[in-house]
């Protein structure tokens, strides 16, 4: 069985428990405390260099590390991935755009927000906030006249870039200011249905959130 190393208020290890419960995988998971430096072991650090969650163990005992190359791994075969060369591209643009643009970008602001360490990084804020107004005009111009980032149905690329997205009010960004961006959360929010909650930090007594 495969197994999940999880930290449940990790959007990225959100995109990974999504897939595996759209595909209907069944999956062991292994909660890691971060905050407690587990993330940093030696026996972590063999699954995954950088130390961080998410981490897919795989049946024969090696593992993938980064979630969208999870997400891309297990979507293999599914119409989560589409086959066509061009579209497999574009999936991929976006899912190089979530990385760049969006997860370091809303999702610091969206921790160190909840987490109380704005301050602390208060250098950096005005920074990322005006690029995550950049990523979000981004989609807006982007999801303009479709309904998923990757044509008519739900992939990967949607699942990636929505997990940090959606919560973008988290740290103070108005998605009422993106209608296209806003209707498109609805769409995916839709397509995934119910059972995936965003957790808090306040799960992990040790984040300081």
């Amino acid at each position: 069985m495969l197994t999940l190393y999880d930290y449940l208020p990790s959007q990225n290890a959100w995109k990974v428990r999504v897939l595996l419960g759209l595909l209907g995988i069944a999956y062991e998971t292994r909660q890691v405390s971060i905050f407690e430096g587990e993330s940093h072991t030696e026996d972590f650090l063999k699954l995954n260099p950088a130390g961080a969650v998410p981490v897919l163990g795989l049946e024969n005992g090696e593992a993938i590390a980064e979630s969208d190359a999870i997400l891309v791994y297990l979507a293999e075969g599914t119409p989560f991935l589409p086959a066509d060369r061009f579209s497999r591209a574009k999936v991929m643009q976006w899912l190089f755009f979530e990385q760049y643009h969006v997860e370091p970008v809303i999702g610091s602001l969206r921790f160190w927000t909840l987490t109380g360490r704005l301050e602390r990084n208060q250098a950096m804020v005005a920074g990322k906030r005006e690029a995550g107004a950049r990523a979000l005009g981004a989609l807006e111009r982007s999801l303009q006249d479709t309904p998923f980032l990757v044509g008519g149905s739900l992939t990967v690329a949607d699942i990636a870039v929505y997990a940090y997205s959606h919560r973008a009010e988290d740290c103070g960004f108005a998605l009422a200011d993106y209608p296209a961006v806003s209707a498109w959360i609805d769409r995916v929010s839709d397509a995934i249905g119910t059972g995936y909650p965003a957790h808090p930090y306040s799960v992990d007594p040790h984040s300081g959130g």
